[in-house]
C-alpha cells in the first residue's frame, strides 16, 4: 500500500487543535482495494482532525460522483454521494479496531493512514441497488428495458373474460363457494 502514502498523517507533529486534510479520490484509488465496480469516479474526502492531549477525533466526509452501472438495465450512470462518518483514535498498550467508531493505536505510534477509512465511506455511501434514475421515472429507453416489459405479464392478458373460461371450472367454483 505504498501507493497510497498520501494518505498517511503524521499526527505526532501537528499541534493541539483542528488541521483539515482534502483529497481527490478517483478510480486509481479503488485499484489499490482491487475494487473495480465503478466506471469513473470523482469524489472529494475532506478530513477535518481535532488533535486532543490524550485522543484524536477524526471527522470523514465525502462528496462527489461515481459512474456505475445500473442493476436492472446494466446501463451507467452517475450516483452521487454524500456521507460522514466520525472515529476516535485512542492510545494504549496494543492496536485494536473492534470498535468500529474508535480506534486504539500503540502508544509509540506516530502516524495514521486514513486510505481505508475513506474507502469504507465511499463504498457504504453507493445504494445496494443501484437503479438508474431513468428506470424509475420512466425516461429511460434501452433494449432490456423494452425486452423486460415484453416479457411481463399484463394484466389484460392474465386475466381471461368469464367467456373464455370453461364452463367446467365454472362447476368446480360452486364447490368452494356451497360449504
Amino acid at each position: 500500500m505504498k501507493a497510497l502514502k498520501e494518505f498517511t498523517i503524521p499526527f505526532v507533529g501537528l499541534k493541539e487543535g483542528e488541521h483539515n486534510f482534502e483529497f481527490e479520490i478517483d478510480n486509481t484509488f479503488f485499484r489499490n482495494f482491487e475494487f473495480e465496480e465503478f466506471n469513473e469516479s470523482c469524489v472529494k474526502a475532506s478530513l477535518k482532525l481535532l488533535k486532543k492531549s490524550t485522543l484524536l477525533e477524526l471527522y470523514f466526509n465525502a462528496d462527489g460522483l461515481v459512474n456505475i452501472n445500473c442493476d436492472l438495465t446494466n446501463e451507467p450512470y452517475n450516483q452521487s454521494i454524500n456521507d460522514d462518518f466520525k472515529l476516535v483514535v485512542k492510545f494504549g498498550a496494543e492496536y485494536n479496531d473492534d470498535n468500529e467508531e474508535i480506534l486504539i493505536l500503540p502508544h509509540g505510534e506516530y502516524e495514521l493512514n486514513v486510505a481505508q477509512y475513506i474507502y469504507e465511506l465511499i463504498i457504504l455511501a453507493v445504494p445496494a441497488k443501484r437503479v438508474h434514475p431513468g428506470v424509475e421515472d420512466g425516461t429511460l429507453k434501452s433494449d432490456v428495458l423494452s425486452k423486460l416489459e415484453e416479457l411481463s405479464p399484463n394484466g389484460d392478458n392474465t386475466e381471461k373474460s368469464s367467456e373464455d373460461i370453461d364452463p367446467r371450472w365454472n362447476n368446480l367454483k360452486k364447490l368452494l363457494t356451497d360449504k
